[in-house]
């Protein structure tokens, strides 16, 4: 219900409240505390959030006045009562949300050739793209790279090419100039005698001619950003196109910052303020580290793109009311600890505690002791312990932070005026004002100690003093979420290889790739600057990085930049290989450079478990590069460290970092900076100058961007010849009546996959294997390996994702046996590839499932993760256990979520998987029904329908949300619902009027 809509219409319009300030007219606000319920204050914060969400839209359809009182009552209604929440705007990242802004595209064609004036089809909920998942580090200080994109290309008998692609003469000689090579100067030119002429490569580090060495230029991230706009030009032309066709969509352009960082920086509110009336800032995103707004006082979690689009066009997010659990922080923090290090410490602390699905709110004595930035690195570490929100309540600290983000005093009176008047500001000091949760987690900041995570799993916290002990026996331990089962005689292989004219060696856990990245972590200034006082530490005593070292800097924005280079740090971290190549997610989601070749070779000849360290939040086995096993999560300044050792295997208590000029040694505690010299550095280097200039780089955009010609039209002009945007086929076969509900008869399993199979594994989004269904589609249309690009920015063709759908390396199928996005049609006996396979299923007519353990869908939000095995064919998935929020995308693409009964799976009901299956969807399906699944061998078996509301059985019943919302379009004032009626045990379809004025 609008805002503006007179008060007798709406039936809370008693609680409507005014508030006064000094410098602001009155505005007006819904305040829960006039409802006289001694509950609303025993309430946890982030509850009353969702309490005031409830009231002020409530409409009596999509949020009933029942909804608030079980809100209300939540101490009774936990983990039972569905409920709606509207927020207040929609994040989105390019990767994940170029599929939902192509669907709305779509769904405008399809009401379109319906009758349907397009121009209903736009967000009714502002939303904001932020471009920042496109970069790729195509230069660094110290890589050739022989194909910026992964995937590389033959490059014999190319004409030399500039960077920018322009026909290039490298003529001049070395030396006496800025961006000499590592060779030092050359007085000669190189001799006639040369074997071939030089070949610069497209796209490449500039070489230079004499010695066929990187030049190192200082340019490096103009290089990377000026790559990422030329190999991203269609999809920007896109975005741009979104943003003036749609209402209510921004579009922040590339090179400004990570989506999280501009979300923390520039459009986070805490207190919204519209059509008169004031209240929370509240967000959901297609990203799972949306949570990392939570340390701001801000509710939002991540969804997905189906979902997604579901609250751009007015409907509000579907959950249980959610167990909040109360993590009472205590104790005093160590003077070595960093916000990273208490991240990995709380993370392991609640997975253990098995909060899964919860809302986590932070308090106790300890929080006062955490800054702003602290709390968001935190926050952003959620969906490691799989919570659904990380929650710290505004306090003074808050308001502290959001006056040195320059802040309008207005905007800061409102905001605390408005919080106190309705209880959603805490007082640290007052135990009084702790609100009930579901249970208490107490963890003691004394008893965290700096800790990395890994070698595969953020949740394997491993403390630094035992790193070199653990990384040993993860080599000892048998193939699994930590071993390798390296021969213990094979453990001390030393090979030696050959870069750049010296002689290295490599080791089992030596580190080939050190990377302080974009992702979250490096938006806290304290880590940040941590990591450059010790590099400048580290550089004065005489230490440095080996070469061929894959060393990064991608900061979150170029606020980070600003104070790194304020507080005279930049250039130590350059000298160290750290240079900043550009801002965006890189390394994290897979868009590392490759290794050197001698590297590589390196490493597969001593079948070396090589290892990996970076600053970000993910680190899957093989997602940062295929031939690096071992790969841990750290804090910036521990990974600059381990890249100066070269080796994970270090103790850095007993062991030196390395030698001065002297020849003295130099540990660890020698260079690392304490707390009082980053707090002094921080208070100098962090001012709200620097947030301004981010402002004004947002608000002014790039000439590439602002220059940028996008058509003028209504519907999206689609190249039939794009391979980068195409129209989906979500629908093609879209009926105006919902389809009767039917059986899956004779339904082959396309994979029996079994625990922990990630997004990842699903639907990869780093690059594109050359001998991949996707290659073989790309080259087709006449693409080079060179441009495939990666799935993430082919995300609006669905020909590519659908063909992208298991085509990890990683993934496991006991249908054949081995590792490899391979699998048996079990008809002919034929192993194929997964698409190929699925495609011959198809042209048959026989349904597909998926069989798998625990845990199916967990990792990162990814939408076509569930539209790829949609489009596959697949029309049910059977689990042990399935992540909360890949079962709700399932859902949203209509596939059903089916969980084997407690205490049974494939292997204990001795399924081989080439059996058929068959089971029917009753008429009246029911939340959590049991279904039973036949076999063509004459077996049987239960299975629970994980719909967690009537709203996922309605989405489900249409072929999916897509489907649900095109249809009601398609009946101007109606949509059809199942809804309760009198008595409660039975339902029927009940015909509602609702406005569709988008």
């Amino acid at each position: 219900m609008a805002l503006t809509s007179s008060q007798h219409e709406h039936p809370f319009s008693h609680l409507i409240d005014t508030l006064q300030t000094e410098k602001n007219k009155a505005q007006k606000y819904f305040n829960p505390q006039k409802l006289g319920d001694p509950k609303y204050e025993r309430l946890p914060f982030s509850i009353r959030v969702l309490l005031e969400a409830a009231i002020r839209k409530c409409d009596g359809f999509y949020v009933k006045q029942e909804d608030v009182q079980n809100i209300l009552n939540w101490e009774k209604q936990q983990n039972e009562a569905e409920i709606p929440f509207s927020p207040a705007r929609v994040l989105l990242q390019d990767f994940t949300g170029i599929p939902a802004l192509v669907d709305l595209a779509a769904m405008r064609d399809a009401v379109a050739k319906n009758g349907i004036d397009p121009n209903l089809i736009n967000p009714k909920c502002p939303t904001d793209l932020i471009v920042d998942h496109s970069l790729q580090i195509d230069f660094s200080k110290c890589a050739i790279q022989n194909a910026p994109n992964p995937g590389g290309g033959d490059v014999h008998g190319a004409a030399p090419r500039s960077a920018s692609g322009r026909l290039s003469s490298r003529s001049s000689q070395c030396g006496g100039s800025r961006g000499v090579c590592s060779k030092g100067s050359c007085s000669d030119a190189p001799s006639s005698s040369s074997k071939a002429p030089i070949v610069q490569i497209e796209n490449t580090p500039l070489l230079c001619p004499f010695h066929l060495q990187p030049v190192s230029e200082q340019e490096t991230a103009l290089k990377n950003q000026e790559m990422e706009l030329i190999r991203n030009k269609e999809r920007l032309q896109f975005f741009k196109w979104c943003s003036k066709a749609f209402k209510n969509v921004s579009v922040v352009p590339p090179d400004i910052g990570s989506v999280h960082q501009v979300n923390l920086e520039y459009l986070s509110q805490v207190v919204q303020e519209s059509e008169g009336f004031v209240f929370p800032d509240s967000v959901v995103g297609t990203d799972s580290h949306t949570t990392m707004i939570n340390g701001l006082g801000i509710l939002g979690w991540g969804v997905g793109g189906i979902e997604s689009e579901a609250v751009m066009l007015g409907q509000p997010v579907s959950l249980t009311l959610p167990q909040v659990v109360g993590c009472k922080l205590v104790g005093s923090i160590s003077t070595l600890a960093t916000s990273i290090d208490i991240v990995l410490g709380i993370t392991k602390h609640l997975r253990q505690a098995g909060i899964g699905g919860k809302f986590v709110e932070f308090f106790g004595p300890g929080v006062s002791q955490l800054s702003a930035a602290d709390r968001t690195t935190i926050a952003n570490m959620c969906p490691e312990y799989n919570a659904t929100v990380s929650f710290f309540p505004v306090d003074d600290t808050t308001l502290k932070h959001f006056k040195q983000t320059n802040f309008a005093e207005e905007k800061l009176e409102v905001m605390e005026s408005y919080l106190k008047a309705v209880k959603l500001f805490r007082s640290s000091d007052d135990q009084a004002e702790d609100p009930r949760y579901s249970e208490v987690i107490e963890v003691n900041l004394s008893s965290i100690t700096p800790c990395v995570s890994g070698p595969k799993r953020p949740q394997d916290r491993v403390p630094v003093t035992c790193m070199k002990e653990d990384f040993l026996n993860c080599l000892n331990e048998k193939v699994s979420f930590k071993g390798f089962h390296i021969p213990r005689e094979k453990q001390g292989i030393l090979v030696p290889f050959q870069h750049e004219g010296t002689e290295y060696t490599l080791s089992h856990g030596s580190v080939v790739i050190a990377a302080v990245i974009s992702c979250t972590n490096n938006c806290n200034p304290s880590v940040m600057l941590t990591a450059g006082l010790l590099a400048k530490k580290a550089k004065e005593a005489g230490l440095t990085v080996k070469p061929y070292i894959r060393t990064s800097l991608a900061p979150g924005s170029g606020m980070v930049t600003h104070y790194l280079n304020a507080s005279g740090v930049l250039p130590y971290l350059s000298q160290l290989g750290f240079e900043v190549i550009g801002y965006g997610c890189a390394t994290c989601v897979g868009n590392t450079a490759p290794l050197p070749e001698s590297v590589v070779d390196a490493i597969k000849q001593g079948d070396l478990v090589a290892c990996g360290v970076l600053s970000g939040s993910r680190h899957f086995e093989g997602r940062l590069c295929d031939c690096v096993r071992a790969n841990y999560l750290a804090s910036p300044p521990l990974v600059v460290a381990y890249a100066i050792a070269g080796t994970v295997g270090i103790d850095f208590e007993k062991e030196p970092l390395g030698l001065n000029a002297e020849g003295k040694e130099v540990f660890l505690k020698d260079v690392w900076p304490s707390k009082e010299e980053v707090q002094d550095v921080e208070e100098h280097t962090v001012v709200a100058s620097i947030f301004r200039e981010l402002r004004s780089r947002i608000q002014k955009g790039s000439p590439f961007w602002n220059n940028m010609d996008v058509p003028d039209s209504v519907l999206f002009p689609w190249d039939p010849k794009s391979t980068y945007i195409r129209c989906p086929p979500f629908f093609s076969k879209l009926s105006k009546e919902v389809p009767a509900p039917g059986s899956i008869e004779n339904a082959h399993a396309l994979l029996f996959l079994g625990d922990k199979v990630t997004t990842d594994h699903i639907s990869p989004a780093g690059s594109i294997a050359r001998i991949s269904a996707a290659a073989k589609y790309l080259q087709s249309k006449r693409l080079t390996p060179r441009e495939f690009n990666s799935y993430g920015a082919r995300r609006g063709n669905d020909a590519v994702m659908t063909r992208g759908t298991f085509a990890s390396i990683k993934l496991q199928n006991r249908l054949i046996g081995k590792t490899g996005p391979k699998t048996l049609h079990v008809p002919s006996g034929q192993m194929l590839d997964v698409f190929e396979a699925a495609d011959k299923y198809q042209r048959d007519g026989v349904p597909l499932i998926i069989l798998a353990g625990k845990e199916y869908g967990s990792g990162s939000s990814r939408d076509w993760a569930a539209k790829g095995p949609y489009l596959l064919g697949v029309r049910a998935v059977i689990a042990e256990s399935f992540e909360k929020m890949h079962k709700n995308h399932l859902v949203g693409m209509g596939i059903a979520p089916l969980q084997f009964l407690p205490g049974q799976n494939a292997d204990s009901l001795e399924l081989c998987g080439k059996e058929r299956f068959s089971f029917s969807i009753p008429e009246e399906l029911n939340p959590q029904q049991k279904l039973t699944v036949l076999t063509s061998t004459g077996k049987s078996f239960s299975v629970v329908a994980l719909f967690e509301s009537e709203m996922d059985v309605a989405f489900y019943r249409h072929g999916g949300l897509l489907k649900y919302v095109a249809r009601s379009m398609l009946h101007p004032v109606c949509l059809w619902r199942r809804e309760l009626s009198e008595p409660a045990a039975l339902k029927r379809l009940k015909t509602v009027r609702i406005e569709y004025a988008v």
